[in-house]
């Protein structure tokens, strides 16, 4: 698992580490009973403290993501494909949302907004 973390981001590291491994789990990199580093392991890999990276992983926890078994780790947990498939909605909400929000701050129309889509959804063939 390679994680990148970017210090100058306003986002906190433990949202990039979180970040980082649902894009791993949702794209299916990251497989259901996947042992994830451990705390200790990840916080010296990436130069950071253990509680930032324990931060992350009991939220990824709350969210559903994993599962931590006392003494043995933390796990990926074995999600339903519902979950998994509203996740990527979400996704691609925030991603839909950002590009017509800078087609507004443009002075596009939302009717060329529109065309545009249709346009790159014919285009596109992935």
């Amino acid at each position: 698992m390679h994680i990148i973390i970017n210090h100058s981001s306003m986002v906190p590291i433990y949202e990039q580490i979180m970040d980082q491994i649902k894009t791993l789990i949702i794209g299916g990199e990251l497989e259901a009973d996947t042992c994830l580093p451990s705390v200790r392991a990840l916080s010296a890999e990436l130069k950071i403290s253990a509680l930032t990276v324990k931060k992350a992983y009991d939220n990824l926890e709350a969210e559903g993501f994993t599962v931590t078994v006392h003494g043995k780790g933390t796990f990926v947990a074995a999600a339903n494909q519902q979950f998994l498939k509203e996740e990527q909605k979400k996704e691609v909400e925030r991603a839909l949302e950002a590009a017509i929000a800078k087609g507004r701050r443009c002075s596009l129309p939302d009717e060329e907004l529109r065309q545009l889509f249709e346009l790159i959804m014919e285009d596109k063939t992935c």
